[in-house]
Order: C-alpha cells, then sequence, then structure tokens
C-alpha cells in the first residue's frame, strides 16, 4: 500500500504544480515546486477525498499543525500514519 499512497500523492502534486510526477523527487518541497498556500488547500482536499480521510490541517496557520508538509516524504508519512490509524479504528 506505500507504494500506492507514495504515487498517488505524487500524481496529486504533479497535477496541483503543473509538473510531470517524474520530476518530483520524496525530498521536493512544496516551495520548490511552487505551490503556493491555495495549492495546498487544493492538495488536502484531493489527499482526502483518495483517501476517504481527514487530515489534521488548519490552513490558517499551516506551520503550526501535526500534518508535516516540509516534503513529499513527510507528506506521504503522514498521509499513510493517519490511514492506519483509521483503519485501527474501523476494525474496533
Amino acid at each position: 500500500m506505500a507504494r500506492n499512497v507514495k504515487k498517488a500523492i505524487i500524481n496529486i502534486l504533479a497535477e496541483q504544480a503543473l509538473l510531470s510526477p517524474k520530476d518530483i523527487s520524496e525530498n521536493s518541497s512544496l516551495d520548490s515546486m511552487g505551490i503556493d498556500s491555495l495549492g495546498l488547500v487544493e492538495i488536502i482536499f484531493s489527499i482526502e477525498e483518495a483517501f476517504n480521510i481527514t487530515i489534521p490541517f488548519n490552513a490558517n496557520d499551516p506551520k503550526n499543525n501535526s500534518f508535516d508538509i516540509s516534503s513529499v516524504e513527510s507528506i506521504v508519512k503522514a498521509v499513510e500514519q493517519i490511514i492506519d490509524k483509521s483503519a485501527k479504528r474501523n476494525k474496533v
């Protein structure tokens, strides 16, 4: 599943940044991709929709969130953690 999460997130980021997924690495930051705050909000919505999850993110204060957006790798890890927690909750 990890590979699918990473691929889906890279595709979402590429679409928003108008880049090829091949141009995005795990170390890429949103700034390096030219993604602004409005684009970030669109990305959050797209990720939530793609994985049927809720991301704890406050667009009014993006630096003060538990959802790490510092790199592609950190976004993938955070989404995987949310998916895992959601799956565990649904088993109970």
